[in-house]
């Protein structure tokens, strides 16, 4: 494992170091361009009759889990060290918008993306049941805006929208989690499907989250405030992270809305009252260093990842014909709440286009994919996924800037 690990971080320093020296794309995309790249160069090297190369890359990414190193790894931290960094007056004065569309609009995409998803696959002859269909919805449903954050903020987007695509993603990646465990247990035969049954599991994954998220956060500034010396500190968010995960995983609660919470307590009343201003400066320093490798690292797995995929001609077609699919999803869950709530509150003009364009899909969609039981039915699903999220990667998270200015002249104030 630290063979792999070695090996993972050299080809994202390599990765890095092309990107910024040659290709010149934001880090995040640029090395995912640059890893797919080669993955499709061993590929047709594969074909031309070198399979060594190919060879090789499958039997390392095979012992790779990606599923676990996102899901019980990564995420944590990424979760954590985004909502460090939210400011929650800012968040509070878009509590609202963020709640409904963390909630209603993850609920509301997951159907729409696995009705269309039924209804098109029926067409390619991709006949997939409903209730895996939905799972697709699940998955592919949170939404993953970290490559784009910094380009919404070059292109002058207002601060409120910039917050409202923040608090979304950090509080979403938790809600479609539990909703992708509810919808798997009941395609697997586990969880009993009844109102009731999928609402007590949803209420203990997330309100647990939330709960177990504010007493692990609040445990850990207590200790912040009674010490004054950067590396204690440091390492106490460290164990909050890692060790409150770790238990949140043991007791059934959703860990990822755990370390949203947690961060977001840490990052406010924590960075307020519980540190000095030298330890917030190495804090500070110390996660977003965290956030940097572990997102660029998750892009160049995301972007190895196509090796070893099965990459069947129906599969790559339905995974084109999803695109249009959970993009119109995606702006009827956005557009729809907004719209309603266009009465009691004033929005920019181009939110909603902004919103469902930087609404970029990654790694953890990729990692719920690799969750299904195995099967055709997930090596269909798990390619799908994947056409779906590099097409959001590279082209949404291009042009997204472009989005954001095309009609961004004398926007109307926002609540």
């Amino acid at each position: 494992m630290l063979d792999i690990v070695a090996l993972v971080i050299t080809l994202t320093a390599l990765f890095s170091y092309l990107n910024h020296r040659y290709v010149g794309l934001p880090t995040t995309i640029g090395v995912m361009v640059i890893a797919l790249a080669l993955s499709l160069a061993m590929l047709g090297a594969h074909h031309l009759g070198w399979v060594y190369p190919e060879r090789l890359a499958r039997e390392v990414l095979g012992r790779i889990d990606f599923e676990e190193v996102l899901l019980q790894g990564m995420l944590s931290f990424l979760l954590f060290a985004g909502a460090l960094h939210v400011n929650l007056d800012d968040l509070a004065r878009q509590k609202w918008v963020i709640l409904v569309l963390a909630t209603a609009g993850v609920v509301t995409s997951t159907f729409l993306v696995g009705g269309l998803a039924w209804w098109l696959f029926g067409v390619l002859g991709l006949d997939l049941p409903i209730i895996w269909c939905l799972l697709f919805g699940a998955l592919i449903s949170p939404t993953d805006p970290i490559a784009v954050l910094g380009l919404l903020k070059t292109a002058g987007v207002p601060r409120t929208l910039e917050t409202k695509i923040t608090g979304e993603s950090l509080f979403n990646d938790g809600i479609a989690v539990v909703v992708f465990l509810v919808l798997l247990g009941i395609a697997a035969g586990s969880h009993e499907v009844s109102a009731g049954g999928v609402a007590l599991l949803l209420a203990e994954e997330a309100l647990g989250g939330i709960l177990f998220g504010l007493a692990i956060g609040y445990a850990a500034y207590s200790l912040l405030k009674r010490v004054d010396d950067y590396r204690v500190e440091v390492l106490i968010t460290l164990a909050l992270v890692m060790g409150g995960y770790a238990l949140a995983s043991r007791i059934h609660v959703s860990g990822p809305l755990a370390m949203v919470v947690a961060g977001l307590l840490i990052g406010n009343h924590g960075r307020l009252f519980g540190m000095s201003d030298h330890t917030r400066e190495h804090l500070d320093t110390f996660w977003e260093l965290i956030d940097e490798v572990l997102n660029a690292t998750l892009f160049v797995l995301i972007g190895l990842e196509i090796i070893v995929l099965n990459l069947r001609g129906e599969y790559l077609v339905a995974g084109l014909a999803a695109i249009p699919a959970v993009l119109l999803a995606r702006l009827v869950s956005v557009g729809l709440p907004i719209g309603l709530m266009r009465g009691t509150r004033t929005f920019s003009p181009n939110v909603v286009r902004v919103m469902t364009w930087g609404g970029l899909r990654g790694g953890v969609s990729v990692a719920m994919a690799l969750a299904l039981p195995p099967g055709a039915v997930r090596d269909a699903l798990l390619t799908i996924t994947y056409v779906v999220v590099v097409f959001s990667i590279v082209v949404q998270g291009l042009t997204i800037e472009w989005v954001a200015k095309t009609g961004a002249d004398g926007p109307a104030p926002e609540a």
